[in-house]
């Protein structure tokens, strides 16, 4: 059987043709929206890109989403060649944020629920960072003598 396995390996038939179809992915774009003619024009810019499933605009929110198989880049270069000024989305919900009140992560212009996503509104994972300190472990039901507070 070796020489028939050697022989049907010139015959069968394998693709080699490599997949060049981006992944599922969500962008967030924020972009300044006065009227309704604005959101139609961002919208439809965005809509006829290939690969574009759907596209979401708030304009209460100044957010464009748009769902597909897109480069990010490329979506945010179609939103900028509208005439509008557009940056990914700064914002992260503020129930995420450890520390939602840091240096820069209060922003006035947010959204309702939103902080600006800055390093300092995060808690630092380098090993120089002081760890926290787990205050149920001081007290244990199990057993009454160790307290360690006393």
């Amino acid at each position: 059987m070796g020489a028939l396995d050697y022989i049907s390996s010139f015959c069968s038939v394998t693709s080699t043709r490599r997949s060049k179809r981006k992944p599922m992915q969500t962008v967030e774009i924020k972009v300044k929206m006065d009227c309704d003619g604005c959101e139609r024009r961002v919208k439809a810019a965005v809509s006829s890109m290939k690969g574009v499933k759907t596209v979401e605009v708030t304009r209460k929110q100044n957010r464009v989403v748009v769902h597909g198989y897109v480069d990010p880049n490329r979506v945010l270069k179609r939103v900028k060649s509208t005439g509008k000024v557009a940056e990914f989305w700064p914002y992260v919900p503020q129930h995420l944020a450890y520390y939602p009140y840091a240096a820069g992560a209060y922003d006035k212009k947010a959204p309702a629920g939103f902080v600006r996503n800055v390093v300092q509104a995060f808690p630092a994972t380098s090993s120089n960072a002081a760890p926290e300190e787990n205050f149920v472990s001081f007290f244990s039901d199990d057993n009454v003598h160790a307290c360690s507070v006393m």
